[in-house]
């Protein structure tokens, strides 16, 4: 969101416009008490979030069932006090929403917190993958997993975005058994999910995909659609990310076999 608050008639008309069922927004910058639960219940959406003033902060919707909070902040590091991570179920999907660190400058204490961060994460998404129900964990990684997912990657090369240890730490997370929804779909497009603010970025498609959705098997086997959403990001006074989305269909079922009967 790059601010809730200030973004917040950018955010409800996109909800009003896009009508998602579930949405995971990172970067709220606003205090716990602050966050405009009002608003966004006004539209029919259920809504936690965890907020933290000025920086961070991570927030489910839901305007297809009630969000049972699962977890709040990721395991593994009781002095991490940054609201980077949230977790709930709804009708029957893990819901996991992250915005992990930048890492930059690097080298430096900011991008050795990166990786011990990854490295939570990791840990705690193995224990999710496995689930017989679909987990669907989304949010700013803020990592480019791959040249073709930054414009110039030649310019990236020393950034905490793009470096080796970072696209090696997502690639494990892949190792895992997770699926990349828009690779799988869309295994060589230029997809891009954020573009600077300065010398038309946007306009010139100028961009990098940090903002990702990783699904488990089932949530994968269910998987029907997956993009980006480019339209609020040229809207005035909005954020420098567009939504990444997906559309999952039902669950199959399985028919039963009839039971053999022998003839007489």
């Amino acid at each position: 969101m790059n601010g809730v608050n200030g973004r917040l008639p950018v955010l409800l008309r996109w909800l009003e416009l896009a009508e998602p069922d579930i949405v995971c927004l990172q970067e709220l910058k606003s205090p716990q008490e602050k966050f405009p639960e009002s608003a966004i219940r006004d539209l029919g959406y259920d809504v936690i979030w965890h907020g933290q003033s000025r920086w961070n902060g991570v927030a489910l919707l839901s305007r297809v069932g009630e969000i049972h909070e699962t977890r709040r902040g990721l395991p593994g590091d009781p002095e991490d006090l940054q609201s980077r991570y949230i977790e709930g179920a709804v009708n029957g999907v893990l819901i996991a929403g992250l915005y992990l660190p930048n890492g930059n400058p690097r080298p430096g204490p900011r991008f050795d917190f990166k990786l011990r961060w990854f490295e939570r994460l990791q840990t705690h998404l193995a224990s999710l993958i496995r689930l017989e129900a679909p987990v669907i964990v989304a949010g700013d990684f803020n990592v480019m997993p791959t040249d073709r997912d930054v414009y110039a990657p030649e310019r990236w090369r020393d950034d905490a975005l793009f470096a080796p240890e970072v696209k090696a730490a997502y690639q494990r997370l892949l190792d895992q058994g997770w699926t990349d929804a828009i690779r799988r779909l869309h295994p060589d497009d230029v997809i891009y999910t954020f573009w600077k603010y300065w010398r038309g970025a946007f306009e010139r498609n100028a961009g990098l995909r940090i903002d990702h959705l990783l699904l488990n098997p089932p949530a994968a086997a269910r998987l029907v659609a997956a993009g980006v959403d480019t339209r609020p990001r040229a809207w005035e006074k909005t954020s420098d990310h567009a939504p990444v989305w997906i559309e999952i269909g039902e669950p199959k079922v399985r028919r039963r076999k009839p039971p053999v009967q022998e003839l007489g």
